[in-house]
């Protein structure tokens, strides 16, 4: 299906989430001189206007980032992520929202390499552009990027399996499909199966929504079984689910082969996350990882 969109979504709680793992799965990766690879099998437009288009519609920016935007009291890691958002609003003023193609290349270096899969043709086409325009910005004399940033108008998860493993052995995997249909539970599942047997040291970030129908809830425990070093699942409730069951009020990020440093990094987090954007009593989080069996959680009382 290609009628989602990710522009109507940008900027909520659930790419605070996601940006702000993101982020610090690069800067561990960034430790070593050696090059990786960011491979984003769906990337949407890279760049999402916050007042005006898809995303001013719902202004679903005022429930994550907006939240974070003029607050003083970061914890580093937050601070990081929101100083990336400001490169596209040197004015101050919150226009522009980054995806995480965009995240992804705040943080990598000029050795790295990333690969973009993009399915829906709007999308791609303006991925494209904006990638075209980041570069003319960065060189003026258009000497170009060369290999370092690839786009590939196409479905990520049959792209994937050509790029694994990246030639350096060290990389992070991010899926974050639009889960408008079921079968896009059933492919995760599959792809990083598959992916795991070309490419078993690599890390594996899943974002996915909690939402009231099966495939979501069972998500993470068919994420726990597969065969890798370990894992870590954080989720964010922002609010209590309604009666009806619709809207998005909690999602998670799955990691597969995470670095040691993400769970103590969360912990300090995600209380943080909880008290600046959650709306009610229902709001919280779970931490929980491969390792220790440990579930962590956090609720805000108001």
């Amino acid at each position: 299906m290609l009628s989602y969109r990710h522009a109507f979504h940008a900027g909520n709680h659930a790419d605070v989430l996601k940006h702000l793992v993101t982020i610090q799965l690069l800067r561990y990766l960034g430790q070593k001189d050696t090059s990786y690879m960011v491979i984003d099998t769906h990337a949407g437009a890279g760049v999402y206007a916050l007042d005006g288009g898809y995303a001013s519609k719902n202004a679903e920016y005022e429930s994550g980032i907006s939240r974070l935007w003029d607050r003083k009291d970061l914890p580093p890691a937050a601070a990081e992520y929101v100083d990336i958002v400001r490169q596209l609003n040197p004015d101050g003023k919150l226009r522009y929202y980054p995806g995480s193609p965009y995240c992804a290349d705040a943080v990598m270096r000029e050795q790295d390499r990333l690969r973009l899969f993009e399915l829906h043709p709007s999308d791609g086409k303006i991925l494209t552009d904006n990638f075209r325009r980041l570069d003319a910005e960065r060189n003026p004399r258009g000497n170009g990027r060369g290999k370092r940033v690839m786009i590939q108008l196409g479905d990520g998860f049959h792209g994937l399996k050509a790029l694994l493993p990246p030639p350096s052995r060290r990389g992070l995997v991010l899926i974050d499909p639009p889960y408008e249909v079921k079968e896009d539970y059933r492919h995760v599942k599959n792809t990083i199966e598959d992916a795991l047997t070309r490419f078993s040291t690599g890390t594996y970030a899943v974002w996915y929504p909690l939402l009231n129908r099966m495939e979501s809830r069972q998500m993470p425990d068919k994420l726990k079984r597969m065969k890798a070093n370990g894992w870590l699942n954080v989720t964010l409730t922002v609010k209590t689910p309604s009666p009806d069951g619709f809207g998005l009020h909690s999602s998670g990020m799955f990691v597969i082969n995470p670095p040691w440093t993400l769970e103590p990094m969360l912990k300090e987090l995600m209380p943080y996350l909880v008290k600046v954007m959650g709306t009610d009593s229902g709001a919280g989080f779970t931490l929980e990882s491969g390792q220790t069996k440990a579930v962590d959680t956090g609720t805000r009382r108001v």
